[in-house]
């Protein structure tokens, strides 16, 4: 006969599925009377459980450092992108504003021309005061 049934020649009840139901009460019934706490296997096993307590905060930490950082990271880059328009605007001015022919254009007026041969540089070591003498 199956295990649910009455046994007819003894006449005993099988009481599985009840036992499974007072288990399960009794052990919700543990844990919210903090009952569970005195037991062997917490109080023997307290280390490793702070541990594992102890590595889920640190999970917990890296993961709202991880996020702080993304976060920092798309603002800096914000800025760049901001500072990188900006920089190609203002070297394109620059170049408007120095174009050659545009200088020639405006010297014009005051007779000033473009120098034919290159411009030379004279470096040299010695520092001449004003007050020097040749």
């Amino acid at each position: 006969m199956s295990g649910n049934q009455f046994i007819e020649e003894g006449g005993v009840e099988m009481p599985k599925k009840a036992t499974a139901a007072s288990k399960k009460a009794s052990a919700w019934s543990q844990i919210l009377n903090g009952e569970f706490l005195t037991k062997d296997f917490v109080l023997n096993n307290l280390g490793y459980i702070l541990f594992f307590f102890f590595l889920l905060f640190i999970l917990v930490a890296k993961g709202y450092y991880g996020k702080s950082l993304l976060k920092d990271i798309q603002e800096h880059r914000k800025v760049i992108n901001q500072n990188t328009a900006n920089y190609i605007e203002v070297k394109t001015m620059l170049e408007e504003k120095t174009m050659r022919n545009k200088m020639t254009e405006c010297l014009a007026p005051l007779q000033l021309k473009e120098a034919e041969n290159a411009i030379k540089v004279i470096k040299s070591n010695e520092i001449k005061t004003v007050n020097e003498k040749r």
